[in-house]
């Protein structure tokens, strides 16, 4: 199925990279693009059903491809920076040591500065810590996910 996702080639590759590592976690059924495409109908029939029902809801009422993609890209990214038991009970996503946290806020003192020079507590920014953290695996898991897969083809 040729869709236009208005993606270039490597941002595709990273997108078919995050549909195999929720398949992996068992948060999709199908990682491929057309089943990515019937999520997108599926999302879209919902959303018209709502409409019709006249039942509130927030965001669009459809989603064309290119926003479709953005939005599960999105989901799929947060249901692993914010994990649920589920995807914690994968063991694919990390726990970090406060020492790892304090570490990464050490040689990253610059994301923490405010406008007049001072810088927010470690205590402060914890929580923001952890999240990009775990950011930064769930990249490197879509890579190490992408590598499997070419490799086994």
């Amino acid at each position: 199925m040729q869709q236009n996702y208005c993606i270039k080639a490597d941002g595709l590759r990273k997108a078919q990279g995050a549909f195999l590592l929720a398949k992996k976690m068992g948060l999709i059924d199908d990682p491929s693009m057309e089943g990515l495409e019937a999520r997108r109908q599926k999302h879209n029939e919902m959303l018209k059903m709502m409409e019709q029902e006249n039942k509130i809801f927030y965001g669009p009422r459809y989603f064309s491809a290119p926003a479709y993609l953005q939005y599960e890209l999105t989901r799929l990214k947060l249901d692993f920076v914010q994990p649920s038991e589920a995807v914690r009970n994968t063991g694919l996503c990390p726990e970090f040591t406060e020492q790892e946290k304090k570490t990464f806020y050490e040689q990253n003192m610059d994301l923490f500065g405010r406008y007049f020079g001072d810088f927010f507590t470690y205590e402060e920014v914890a929580q923001i810590i952890e999240k990009r953290l775990r950011e930064d695996a769930y990249d490197k898991l879509i890579e190490d996910v992408l590598r499997e897969f070419e490799d086994g083809k």
